[in-house]
């Protein structure tokens, strides 16, 4: 199976025939293709949740904004589509600036066929695996919600290390219900182990629970 055909490559460039080229190039190894003349119009399409890469000329005519501009309003807009730039009047400091922004690449006008490819596919698995760990953070969040005040309360100090009866002195309950609490959480979180919960304790608890309930 071609992972590529699962992914979209989209091509922002108001030149018609560097964007028939790159559409061309990407559809010729598997890849759908969206194309558009401006980066107006690509805001305006709903894309699908698909891992994804955007390939962004540098410059387009007139009052829009530069690529570099565009790339800073995705980040704060909390876009992270990775971006593969291309240009013909790039220049030292605008690739540096493009790469800290986060850019997967910037690449110069002719642009080599492999390279771009290259760049493309680095930028569809980081899409892939940032999405794989967005998913994954989801379900462990879904998972978390559905405890209860009191296993949550368990759940953040069984993950800072209490043991059993510590955890019963410091609410005031026995250490039975504390176990019970306890299975309930292991189960509900579908952890394995205590390792296993305390990873998952770091994507939803990012500060350690301490106390007992009022």
């Amino acid at each position: 199976m071609n992972d590529d055909a699962d992914a979209i490559v989209f091509i922002v460039d108001d030149d018609a025939q560097v964007r028939g080229a790159l559409a061309n190039l990407c559809c010729s190894v598997g890849f759908r293709v969206e194309t558009f003349v401006s980066t107006d119009e690509f805001l305006r399409t709903v894309r699908p949740e698909v891992a994804s890469c955007l390939v962004l000329d540098v410059r387009f005519p007139g009052s829009a904004p530069s690529g570099l501009e565009f790339q800073r309003r995705l980040a704060a807009s909390g876009d992270l589509t990775p971006i593969v730039f291309i240009t013909g009047h790039g220049d030292v400091p605008m690739s540096v600036q493009a790469m800290k922004g986060g850019a997967v690449e910037f690449l110069m006008k002719p642009v080599r066929e492999q390279e771009l490819l290259d760049a493309i596919r680095h930028g569809i698995e980081r899409d892939r695996q940032r999405r794989g760990q967005e998913g994954l953070v989801s379900s462990v969040r879904r998972r978390f919600d559905a405890l209860t005040a009191r296993e949550r309360e368990i759940m953040g100090l069984v993950t800072q290390g209490l043991l059993n009866k510590q955890i019963a002195v410091a609410l005031g309950l026995s250490e039975i219900t504390v176990k019970v609490h306890r299975a309930h959480v292991m189960q509900k979180m579908e952890a394995k182990s205590l390792a296993d919960l305390v990873r998952m304790s770091d994507r939803v608890l990012p500060m350690p629970m301490v106390g007992p309930l009022a």
